[in-house]
């Protein structure tokens, strides 16, 4: 869940609200001829027209949240009526939980909330849509439209759709304005194009002129001119004023009066000229009523009306003459409105590029890069180690010897090549600094520094604040806090002492560091919730694939992208009976902590299962079973693990078979030697918890030794949110197995590179394994007919073989087993034969097969019975002993270790009778 939900889904419950059923307030005192209704209503028709035969509900809310108007069709309309969304209900978050309409009017930017994020039951088959619609003037949120469609019919052309509507709506809003406010548009608009001329771009610093290229200018210069401008348009007397730039440039200032009715307002044109004999401009001067020469913008119109009145002209510089607009503004602006404006500018922006990914450095060198040059000269933004690693801040606020680590520094232009010490290293303050004092208080502090104020820093790099020069430069420093803890500390510094930090300054940088403060914990809470599912994950998955006769193993598990998260794939390794193995893979819906138990749990099902030796379809329909079942009988949720997907192969290495099942999971793939990679025809069951759909069915298939078998999930073949061209992918898969070596390490690394760049959008599991046969001189098998005769048969013809194999130290317990497994098969094990097979590896394993269905269990027998001890002893002889099924029949199976080094004495008759004593 992507945490501004989660947060809000965290207010909303501290809040109490039914999610059943949220009681809204209607407010019944609302402007039906509101400008916010006026400018949106045609422009909401049309937008609803333009979906018609689509289930969709537009509806438009003020800045307090509550809705002033909607749009749907009848049926949609009392869906809304049931909801109680009518005019005049608020669905502010206090009141209705998250919603889209709430999540836009508290981040100020467009949101989408999909189905289950929503708070209400009601929502949850529905997509949301909001956008913003702002005053085109100052740029605050005068209200939003939603759109709300069924969750399968929504697709992202919708959103755009709607970005264009409520950008209609903020153009109609400036066209239902206030005469005032028309003038002054209209005279920004004459003003810009008189002439041919463009406004500077603040954003790039270029001037740029139709038809021709302008001068560049630099952020510092960008400042000064900006500055200059205010001071004009605020000036009752002052017309022109000249800048000294770089490179001998000079920029003329110019304000020119503008009249549109009631309205006066001011234009502030620039144009430059280079050293005398080399200006880009030529200038028309004027004697001024104190005597001055003043310099005139150099155009064709002015310089006529000017030698009208008597003004004399200095020589023209070759090519034309240009000028640009700079500024336009009311001449009762003083510089504190202007300098408000600006900050007010600043965290507009810094509402929409802060906090833009889920990584705290790069919040940090967001935040610097709004700061940089319209706040400071400089910024440096550091923040504890404990947060960098995910871990929880100490509450309250923090001494001066708090571990810190510099996570950005920002300059101006002019200091870009320079190469900035400090960079994601350690950084202290010493008691007493300015840096200290704001975190000891936890408020913003002003002060000034001196250039290398923090000493000790590498030799061939340039500290920060080497870069604004010698002398003594302003500071301010603000802590960056989020719920109640100090999480670091950004650094902002002006160049000198000519533009102090103001108290005004201090609440502007406090509130840019909230707000950076609070994406950066963001940041952190998911960076500890990934590593805590990641963690969880792999210590679920196996540590160590186990070293097996029948098979050499290899695997890979990768993670998916900081965005999708942590995800509830497997693999494993399971060995059964008879030298056989399982192989599982699996896959389970969504990501996170939850998906991450839910797989812990299955896998630890899968393990029970497979330990019954059970067939694959069987493994299948019980772990199906497990999930369909409800929690308790009341629960009405599903089980998070519905929806799984998982692959369930047994390979015998006796017979060299594999057999698998699949229950909504892609199929194996399977390179034999001497042929191409293909994958094997398995029967497509439905994903667990679904099994209700069709039976679970396996299929077998004959495997040479030295096959490679291939089993993966299926984030190996997705791309970006889809699946993508399947095919494409699993063809780059079989290419990859066709053109692997021979070490299977290689191999799942050319696999992985078929993964798009960046790694992948969903987590992979791969497994690897290549089979191996058993010999046919470590297999001795025999048939008996099923009488009593057969026990000694059985136990002559395996002394023989262990006498064969060398392993005679077996003899004994061998021939114990075989009697006991025997004689309960020709007693209790129908009327056909019986089957003896020994096979030898790393261990002697005996296995016994009848006709029967009946399992096998140990009791203890009592004094005066004959039998109940055979399987006592068998299980007193064996490293272990079991039991399978067969389609026709069973195979008890008993499995001794070798230790030659240690030959085992014959064991005491007494003591052996003593093990059936009963108790007391």
């Amino acid at each position: 869940m992507r945490p501004e939900i989660l947060a809000s889904w965290q207010r909303s419950q501290s809040l109490g609200i039914d999610r059943e059923r949220a009681a809204l307030p209607i407010e019944s005192d609302l402007d039906p001829d509101s400008r916010l209704i006026r400018a949106a209503t045609p422009v909401l028709d049309h937008l609803y027209e333009r979906f018609a035969g689509v289930p969709v509900t537009v509806a438009l809310a003020d800045s307090r949240a509550n809705i002033v108007d909607r749009w749907g069709d009848p049926a949609g309309l009392r869906l809304m009526d049931a909801a109680s969304l009518v005019p005049g209900a608020n669905v502010d978050e206090r009141f209705m939980g998250t919603s889209s309409v709430s999540m836009v009017l508290s981040t100020r930017a467009p949101f989408v909330v999909v189905g289950h994020e929503h708070f209400l039951h009601d929502l949850k088959e529905l997509t949301c849509m909001a956008a913003p619609v702002r005053d085109p003037v100052g740029g605050t949120v005068r209200g939003a439209v939603n759109l709300s469609v069924p969750r399968e019919l929504a697709n992202p052309g919708m959103a755009l759709v709607l970005q264009d509507a409520t950008e209609r709506i903020e153009e109609r809003l400036l066209e239902l304005s206030t005469a005032r406010e028309i003038q002054l548009m209209r005279s920004f608009q004459r003003a810009r194009e008189r002439g041919g001329h463009a406004e500077l771009e603040l954003g790039s610093g270029e001037l740029s002129r139709l038809g021709g290229p302008a001068p560049r200018l630099t952020s510092q210069e960008r400042l000064i001119l900006l500055e200059r401008a205010v001071e004009l348009i605020s000036s009752t007397g002052e017309t022109f004023a000249e800048v000294p730039l770089a490179g001998s440039r000079t920029a003329l200032l110019r304000r020119r009066e503008l009249h549109h009715g009631d309205a006066e307002g001011a234009a502030v044109e620039v144009s430059f000229e280079e050293a005398r004999g080399t200006g880009l401009t030529g200038r028309t001067t004027a004697t001024g009523p104190d005597g001055r020469r003043v310099p005139l913008l150099d155009r064709p119109a002015e310089a006529a009306e000017a030698n009208a009145r008597g003004a004399t002209a200095e020589p023209q510089a070759a090519g034309p003459a240009d000028a640009w607009l700079l500024l336009v503004g009311e001449p009762g602006v003083g510089r504190l409105a202007a300098e408000a404006r600006g900050r007010l500018s600043l965290l507009n922006e810094a509402g929409v590029r802060l906090g833009t990914t889920l990584d705290m450095r790069r919040t940090a060198e967001e935040l610097a890069e709004i700061a940089v040059p319209r706040f400071a000269d400089l910024v440096v933004v550091d923040l504890m180690d404990c947060v960098l690693a995910g871990e929880e801040p100490p509450a309250g606020r923090l001494r001066p010897d708090v571990a810190l680590r510099r996570v950005a520094a920002r300059t101006g232009e002019e200091s870009r090549d320079f190469a900035i010490a400090g960079a994601d290293e350690p950084v202290g303050y010493p008691a007493g600094t300015p840096q200290a004092r704001c975190l000891e208080t936890g408020k913003p502090v002003t002060d000034s520094v001196m250039t290398a104020a923090l000493a000790g820093h590498p030799a061939d790099r340039v500290h920060p604040v080497d870069l604004l020069g010698e002398g003594v430069h302003s500071y301010l420093g603000a802590p960056l806090s989020a719920r109640g803890s100090v999480l670091g500390l950004a650094g902002f510094y002006r160049r000198g002492r000519t533009r102090p930090y103001e108290q005004d300054d201090l609440t502007l940088a406090g509130e840019l560091a909230a707000r950076a403060a609070i994406s950066v914990d963001n940041a952190r809470r998911y960076r500890r919730e990934h590593q805590a599912s990641l963690t969880l994950q792999r210590s679920l998955l196996p540590r160590a694939l186990p070293r097996l006769s029948a098979v050499d193993l290899a695997s890979r598990y990768l993670p998916a992208d900081a965005r999708a998260g942590v995800g509830g794939d497997w693999f494993d390794a399971i060995p059964l009976s008879g030298m056989r193995v399982a192989l599982v893979v699996g896959d389970v819906p969504g990501n996170g902590l939850q998906a991450a138990a839910t797989m812990g749990r299955l896998r630890t099902a899968v393990r029970t299962l497979a330990g019954l030796d059970l067939l694959p379809e069987e493994v299948l329909a019980h772990l199906d079973d497990l999930v369909s079942r409800a929690p308790d009988d009341s629960a009405d949720d599903q089980d998070p693990a519905t929806g799984t997907t998982c692959l369930y192969v047994i390979y015998d290495p006796v017979s060299c078979r594999c057999t698998a099942a699949r229950a909504g999971h892609p199929p194996p793939a399977v390179l034999k030697p001497g042929g191409r990679a293909e994958l094997i025809d398995l029967p497509a069951g439905p994903p667990l918890g679904l099994g209700g759909i069709q039976p679970y069915e396996s299929a077998t298939v004959d495997l040479p030794a030295d096959s490679l078998l291939t089993m993966y999930t299926d984030g190996l073949l997705k791309e970006s949110r889809g699946y993508g061209d399947t095919e494409a992918h699993t063809g780059r898969l079989l290419d990859s197995l066709n053109q692997a070596g021979p070490a299977l390490e290689d191999i799942c690394d050319r696999v992985a590179d078929t993964l798009p760049p960046g790694g992948p959008h969903d987590d992979v599991a791969l497994l690897l394994a290549r089979v191996h046969a058993l010999p046919e001189d470590r297999v001795a098998s025999w048939e008996f007919p099923s009488e009593p005769s057969a026990v000694a048969r059985a136990r002559e013809l395996t002394r023989a073989q262990l006498a064969a194999w060398g392993m005679s130290e077996l003899d004994f317990n061998t021939g114990l087993v075989v009697s006991e497994l025997v004689t309960n098969a020709v007693r209790y094990g129908g009327q056909g034969p019986v089957g003896l097979r020994l096979l030898r590896d790393d261990s002697l394993i005996c296995e016994v097969s009848d006709r029967s269905n009946t399992s096998p269990r140990i009791r203890r027998a009592a004094t005066t019975e004959e039998g109940g001890r055979g399987l006592f002893l068998v299980a007193q002889f064996t490293k272990s002993w079991g039991a399978r099924f067969m389609p026709q029949g069973k195979t008890v199976w008993a499995e001794q270790i070798p230790q030659p080094e240690q030959p085992a004495s014959e064991p005491d008759e007494q003591a052996l009778l003593a093990m059936f004593d009963d108790a007391g």
